[in-house]
């Protein structure tokens, strides 16, 4: 498809729509189709998306903001009508030869009236793509908003049922206004809730590179073991209880993120019977060695996996002291840890304790009980789960589009 995404900004401008935007813009890009940002202002949110300026979109050229001016106290301008006509002429020059125009905002906000009506205009016009009106925010229905807002055109054009447009709110919330503002079934508007990349959040662009191969996409829970490979910190351990978490159907993942113990010459036969029982226990796509090639983690990315996971796992039979739950502790991530008198002198009732001796599933059923009791827990599943990117643009974005297409073909 040919998509041409419409709005008065683009990134870097800050905003929440200039980052749905840019996030629909790379997501179309990575399903192959040719992408084009419309904007007043900004730059193109990745190499492969083409960025159209209309330097007249931008809520804040001085004709634009001039015209504003006038509109807000109840008077529209001489000088809209040429207003109106300008931004026509670019718009359809930058809709030529797209399927679909995606206008966020555009028809239900008051921020460029101008561009409104130049949009409305060509939209009841020939020759022009299918419009897709993605409605974040409505002016007519915002008690900060009444005072700019008044009887006729082009203030009406933003509480109108333009004909053939598709309608798109971004919550159940935005639906039901907008359909009582329009005047229309609820049922002809889509929902499509915005999203979170949590990795793209979370982490820098240098971990997720180091991340992408491991598909950790979706997986729950993620376990930390940042430990360096040592029979001491009992990995045997995580591995079996990994596999007891996984029999319930669940993505769980294991991160082990220490190199074999330099100054401990069994280590690399530790490894191996590591590595061997990884296999038998048909965990090579969940339990992941980030160092087994001996090199070390910089604290940066160390800083990074924390925030990251969802719990730290340490089996250690032994501890002189226990860092990493003080790193969980400023990191915020529950602890399930080794019944050991330095870990408990750090963590106190703040932590849940088994004895290394205990059976794996036994030591599992714990790790799903401080879990499924952590609310923290629950909403970021449901946020990586619910409200993944990737998920709602194939599952939603991608339909909506080809719908919106498909009504405007003979």
């Amino acid at each position: 498809m040919r998509v041409a995404l419409l709005h008065y900004t683009a990134p870097p401008v800050i905003g929440g729509v200039e980052s749905v935007l840019a996030r629909q813009a790379r997501l179309l890009a990575d399903a192959g189709h040719q992408v084009t940002v419309v904007a007043g202002r900004g730059a193109r949110p990745d190499p492969r998306v083409a960025l159209v300026r209309i330097a007249r979109a931008d809520t804040r050229h001085p004709d634009v903001l001039a015209a504003q001016a006038a509109l807000d106290r109840g008077t529209v301008p001489a000088a809209f009508a040429g207003l109106r006509l300008a931004l026509e002429r670019d718009l359809l020059a930058a809709a030529r030869g797209q399927d679909v125009v995606v206008a966020h905002n555009v028809c239900s906000l008051h921020k460029n009236l101008a561009l409104t009506a130049a949009l409305h205009d060509l939209n009841c016009g020939p020759g022009f793509p299918p419009l897709v009106a993605w409605h974040h925010d409505l002016a007519w229905t915002a008690d900060r908003y009444r005072a700019d807002l008044h009887p006729g055109d082009p203030w009406n054009l933003l509480r109108t049922a333009w004909p053939g447009v598709l309608h798109v709110a971004v919550s159940e919330e935005r639906r039901a206004a907008l359909a009582g503002l329009l005047r229309i079934d609820p049922r002809a508007i889509v929902v499509i809730e915005n999203a979170i990349d949590g990795e793209t959040f979370l982490v820098s662009p240098q971990t997720r590179a180091l991340l992408a191969p491991l598909a950790l996409h979706g997986a729950a829970p993620v376990l930390l073991l940042p430990v360096r490979i040592a029979p001491r910190k009992n990995v045997e351990l995580a591995l079996c209880v990994l596999a007891e978490l996984r029999k319930g159907g669940d993505d769980a993942r294991l991160l082990i993120t220490g190199p074999p113990d330099p100054h401990n010459p069994t280590a690399a036969a530790y490894l191996d019977r590591l590595l061997e029982q990884r296999e038998r226990l048909g965990l090579a796509q969940a339990a992941h060695f980030l160092s087994e090639d001996g090199r070390r983690l910089p604290d940066r990315l160390m800083a990074d996996l924390y925030r990251l996971a969802d719990l730290l796992f340490l089996p250690s039979r032994d501890e002189g002291f226990g860092l990493p739950l003080l790193e969980a502790a400023v990191s915020r991530l529950p602890i399930v840890c080794a019944a050991l008198p330095s870990l408990r002198a750090i963590a106190g009732t703040a932590a849940t304790y088994f004895s290394p001796d205990d059976a794996p599933a036994a030591i599992a059923e714990q790790v799903r009980r401080r879990l499924v009791n952590d609310p923290a827990y629950g909403l970021a599943l449901r946020a990586r789960r619910v409200y993944d990117p990737r998920r709602i643009h194939g599952e939603q974005v991608e339909p909506l589009l080809r719908r919106a297409i498909a009504a405007r073909q003979p």
